[in-house]
């Protein structure tokens, strides 16, 4: 009943379907960075701050730290391995979802690919797909707080403080 109260406050159209995916999807990446301590590989700190806000707890790391792209895959290599203990993606590759974004995403999966590290773009494909409309940027997710929380919570239900 609340869910159905929330997808109406979204709006006519597709809005509502899209924000219900944005949100599930971004649920189910939060559970298991918090349980799984599984990395997620951002832009900028401006993304960190955004995901931050929707509960998410790290670790994360970021790629504009000054280093060159050679010395970052080496260390996400280093520190996270090529699997999860679960056999999985080792790591999440969120890079927005303009055009800069998707040449980092495609470098970077290809370069950690050579080193065998497995690597998920679930969540930006997801993300790309749901919210491409309203927005192409990870650091402006925070700004749809009361939008995707509802969904984000369905999937992870935590408490956390904003």
């Amino acid at each position: 009943m609340r869910d159905q109260k929330h997808r109406s406050q979204l709006g006519s159209g597709n809005a509502a379907e899209r924000f219900t995916a944005a949100g599930l999807a971004l649920g189910v990446a939060r559970k298991k960075n918090r349980e799984q301590t599984w990395p997620i590989i951002l832009e900028g700190q401006r993304d960190r701050i955004a995901l931050e806000t929707l509960g998410f707890v790290g670790p994360f790391e970021v790629l504009n730290r000054g280093w060159d792209l050679d010395r970052f895959i080496t260390y996400l290599y280093e520190q996270y391995g090529t699997r999860n203990s679960d056999g999985g993606a080792s790591i999440c590759l969120l890079m927005d979802w303009d055009r800069t974004g998707g040449r980092l995403q495609k470098t970077l999966a290809e370069r950690l690919g050579s080193l065998d590290v497995k690597v998920c773009h679930v969540l930006r494909n997801q993300l790309l797909k749901a919210l491409k409309p309203e927005t192409r940027v990870v650091e402006s997710l925070k700004s749809f707080f009361v939008q995707l929380s509802p969904f984000i919570e369905q999937e992870d239900p935590v408490e956390f403080n904003r």
